[in-house]
């Protein structure tokens, strides 16, 4: 619950318009779509790192770095959502 009223308030640019049920359910959806998005871009990357975390990283190729930074900036949009403010310039 307390995830859920940081990212409307995130969202919200005055918390007090969330008292109108209206602009509540509008926010309360924006947020679910946020963090949808975040979520599946997480479980993706996290297959991704299960995967490479059983290399050796001695021999890391091209690839298996951009999967890393990957792996950052969507660690980065989640803190984003929570901070509600960018975490780093992408």
């Amino acid at each position: 619950m307390a995830r859920l009223c940081l990212l409307l308030a995130n969202i919200s640019d005055d918390v007090a318009k969330l008292d109108d049920n209206e602009m509540l359910t509008a926010s309360w959806r924006e947020a679910s779509l946020r963090l949808q998005a975040a979520t599946d871009q997480h479980a993706a990357m996290t297959e991704e790192l299960e995967s490479l975390a059983r290399s050796d990283p001695r021999e890391f190729t091209p690839d298996q770095i951009w999967v890393l930074i990957r792996a950052i900036k969507v660690q980065g949009q989640i803190l984003q959502l929570y901070l509600g403010e960018p975490v780093f310039d992408t």
